[in-house]
């Protein structure tokens, strides 16, 4: 069996899925393992979930870069078009530096890998978005909606989160360092619904105002 074919098989695919089935079956399975849908006290599941939960992400991003550099099949004997161009690099594709996504509807979108270095998401809504590696560093999510968002590894080092909704938002490997997280909602009363298994958290100044050491 071949790596894409057992990528497939991760995402419960046949070969030859297409991406919008690829990220579907992405999206189905993180919400079904999410861990913070696991008992906590129950942690050899929670640890099956985070493991089954990377295995999902690597299938998907293998699967999509594999899916976005497969030319597409011509009819025998057909001649390139005069117009055509090769395809841009995956970085031209992703790259949106200094964005403006100020109060954008981005709910549910699967925003993964890219670069939104210094991007403004002021007010933006991000509820249940796939920012899987995505890079945020310096970007303004002042009073951004990111409920239950997926944030794993992602680079939000010195960005503004001020006031930004973070409940059940997983942040899991993400790094925070120097993120300005004032303000920011990330629970219920006394209880915590962020997760931040991993994170960097060096100079972040947190909800209540203390620098983290």
């Amino acid at each position: 069996m071949s790596a894409n074919e057992q990528y497939y098989r991760v995402l419960g695919l046949e070969p030859g899925a297409t991406l919008e089935e690829i990220n579907q079956a992405y999206k189905d399975l993180a919400f079904i393992w999410h861990p913070d849908r696991i008992p906590k006290d129950n942690p050899r599941l929670q640890q099956k979930a985070n493991e089954f939960l990377k295995e999902i992400n690597t299938a998907r991003d293998r699967l999509r870069a594999y899916l976005q550099q497969k030319p597409k099949a011509t009819p025998p004997n057909a001649s390139p078009s005069p117009s055509y161009r090769p395809p841009r690099p995956q970085s031209s594709e992703t790259r949106y530096w200094g964005a403006d996504f100020k109060r954008a509807n981005l709910k549910e979108r699967d925003l993964s890998g890219r670069d939104f270095r210094n991007a403004n998401f002021t007010g933006a809504n991000l509820s249940d978005a796939f920012m899987h590696k995505v890079n945020l560093s310096g970007a303004i999510l002042f009073q951004a909606n990111l409920f239950r968002a997926n944030l794993l590894q992602a680079n939000l080092s010195h960005a503004n989160l001020r006031e930004a909704n973070l409940v059940g938002a997983d942040l899991s490997g993400a790094d925070l360092s120097g993120a300005d997280l004032r303000g920011a909602r990330v629970g219920v009363g006394d209880r915590i619904f962020v997760k931040l298994t991993g994170a960097r958290l060096t100079g972040a100044i947190m909800p209540d105002g203390t620098v983290h050491q």
